[in-house]
């Protein structure tokens, strides 16, 4: 796919130190790529940053935002942003260096054979770094337990670099998607297989942020914890649901 049809989304909320990194980065991985930088009105000046790399290159955009509400709605107002303008490809990266945008253009051509492409850690190929051993066992049984409840094949639900095709974001009822955090990770991902559409996944390597502070809360996986197993218990009653009406039928 083209890359001047490419919009990589990049929420921020204090990111001053990391932001102008990762944005030089995506464009040299992409340089026919824009950038959105979705900023939620951030104390330390991130906004600032944001307008400073506008100026000085037209790939760049800001999107400022009144107030911090969550990583799920800066990327669906993101999403608005692009999708009223055109892009075809829009793609959620981190501000804090940890998504590997040299894989950039791998998940934009894995768009030719799917629908929304993840870039994944926990594939063959797939990679951590500088994570405790406490936060990979949380990672990989999290997905583990994603994977029973929703019945999904996909190993890397909660991860936060992808590439959607701007149809599949038109498919999915951006409009009803209330989820944040890590949350909001599996709940698109779930909308697009609801869908009857195609997720594939690319290994990378997630480089955990040297500056700054993480957004990682306890509340962030408590609603992921809650949220995912109400959808299994829906996902488990629709399935006895069809169950039954094919036994009634037969």
């Amino acid at each position: 796919m083209s890359g001047a049809s490419v919009l990589v989304v990049v929420p921020t909320f204090n990111e001053r130190d990391t932001l102008r990194p990762a944005v030089e980065r995506v464009l040299r991985a992409m340089p026919d790529a824009h950038v959105l930088v979705a900023d939620d009105n951030s104390p330390d000046g991130t906004g600032d940053i944001a307008d400073q790399l506008a100026a000085a290159d037209e790939r760049v955009h800001v999107l400022h935002r009144p107030a911090k509400h969550g990583l799920g709605a800066a990327y669906l107002a993101g999403f608005r942003w692009g999708m009223g303008r055109g892009y075809e490809v829009l793609v959620e990266m981190d501000a804090d260096g940890s998504h590997p945008a040299e894989v950039l253009p791998a998940l934009v051509d894995g768009l030719q054979d799917a629908d929304l492409v993840i870039g994944s850690r926990w594939v063959p190929g797939g990679a951590v770094r500088n994570w405790p051993r406490s936060r990979e066992v949380l990672s990989r049984g999290g997905n583990l337990y994603i994977r029973g409840m929703l019945g999904i094949d996909v190993h890397d639900a909660t991860a936060g670099y992808r590439a959607f095709r701007r149809s599949t974001l038109e498919a999915i009822d951006l409009g009803t998607v209330r989820s944040q955090g890590y949350c909001f990770q599996v709940d698109l991902t779930r909308r697009v297989l609801d869908a009857g559409l195609r997720v594939a996944e690319v290994p990378i390597t997630f480089v955990e942020r040297e500056q700054g502070e993480s957004k990682m809360s306890r509340a962030i996986v408590a609603e992921a914890l809650w949220r995912v197993t109400v959808w299994g218990v829906q996902h488990r009653a629709s399935q006895a649901i069809a169950a039954v009406s094919r036994d009634g039928r037969g």
